[in-house]
């Protein structure tokens, strides 16, 4: 379920996930997170915002196109564990790190070859 929240003063810092490790690592991190939320609805996000995650690229050009700041957790996940829930300690492991993004939704589409 999308959560909509009123707006405060200045941006605030936005963690989206549903994995408990990431959440763990997050906090680990002592980052100053004010809405912890498993899906985000872009409409509640300003252009002061931060938004950390591990965005489909799709939602991920609209928090930037709103004017926010996106941060993607970056995981170097080996081919064996794709599709296993990650623990906090996998996550340090792995060398889990935030990597800022600006994302641009292309105006462009798919062109065919001439036949």
């Amino acid at each position: 379920m999308n959560q909509t929240f009123p707006r405060e003063p200045s941006g605030i810092t936005w963690f989206v996930s549903r994995h408990s490790g990431a959440i763990e690592w997050a906090k680990c991190q002592g980052l100053a997170i004010v809405r912890w939320v498993g899906h985000l609805d872009p409409n509640s996000v300003a252009a002061e915002d931060t938004v950390i995650g591990t965005l489909p690229v799709n939602l991920a050009a609209e928090v930037c196109k709103r004017g926010a700041r996106y941060l993607h957790l970056s995981i170097a996940v080996p081919a064996p564990w794709r599709g296993r829930e990650l623990s906090v300690g996998d996550l340090l492991m792995l060398g889990a790190s935030l990597e800022p993004y600006r994302i641009e939704h292309g105006t462009q589409g798919l062109r065919r070859e001439p036949a």
